[in-house]
């Protein structure tokens, strides 16, 4: 009996460090994101200092070729909101009709349509024009933060969220995981490589990504254990004596 008692305490304590050691990585992470936001921010438009952002696009000039321009189309199209609207609504019907998991269900739409307004808002605060020489043709919109980056953070993001929740496998989570932080970065990359957003506009836009989709995760996972707490608690009220 003791000895079971001890290997459940021991349980429990490495239980609570994992969760310290991920809350303390989740802060560290969204603390980072706040930072490179601010700095850009800081850079741009206080300092009005686009040199890195020109130097970018002057260092990727030498790696141009119609191959190479049709697979960044190509990979800038899993950034676009003709691919995530309905990849979103797919991921929406796969919790709430076939894994049957209501918070997921809202977590997808809130961070979904969240990211949308947030990235609308900034782009309307900021007003920064998009680059003045796309390599094809040039895009209706403003320029900051990117909103392929910001959405593409946000989607992914939450991919990832819940391929380390969801998936047992750690072979796999990690596959998983790689191909997903891949895909984010290759659409950011994809932007710039088109010229249709500068170096900074990506940066920003997956800063905010990672902001946005951390708030949300927080706020919607305190309502589900507030929740939660509320239903165990009629429970309790209800059961017979």
């Amino acid at each position: 009996m003791v000895r079971k008692i001890g290997v459940s305490v021991k349980k429990a304590f490495a239980s609570l460090a994992l969760l310290s050691f991920e809350l303390l990585a989740a802060l560290v992470l969204f603390l980072a994101a706040l930072f490179v936001f601010a700095w850009f921010v800081h850079l741009i438009f206080n300092r009005q200092n686009e040199n890195f952002d020109l130097l970018v696009f002057e260092r990727l000039e030498s790696v141009v070729s119609p191959s190479l321009t049709q697979f960044m189309l190509t990979i800038t199209s899993l950034g676009n909101h003709k691919f995530l609207i309905p990849a979103n609504l797919i991921l929406i019907v796969y919790f709430l009709f076939i894994k049957k998991h209501k918070w997921y269900s809202i977590k997808v739409p809130v961070i979904a349509l969240g990211g949308v307004s947030i990235m609308l808002l900034l782009k309307e605060f900021f007003n920064r024009e998009r680059p003045l020489v796309p390599l094809l043709e040039p895009v209706a919109g403003l320029s900051f933060p990117s909103g392929h980056a910001l959405m593409s953070m946000s989607f992914y993001g939450l991919l990832i969220i819940i391929v380390w929740e969801q998936v047992k496998n750690n072979t796999w989570k990690w596959v998983l995981t790689t191909l997903l932080l891949l895909f984010i970065f290759l659409i950011g990359f994809s932007r710039i490589y088109l010229r249709l957003h500068y170096f900074s506009d990506v940066m920003a836009g997956f800063a905010m990504g990672i902001i946005w989709l951390s708030l949300s995760i927080w706020v919607v996972g305190r309502i589900e254990r507030y929740s939660r707490r509320k239903m165990d608690q009629l429970v309790n009220e209800q059961a017979p004596e």
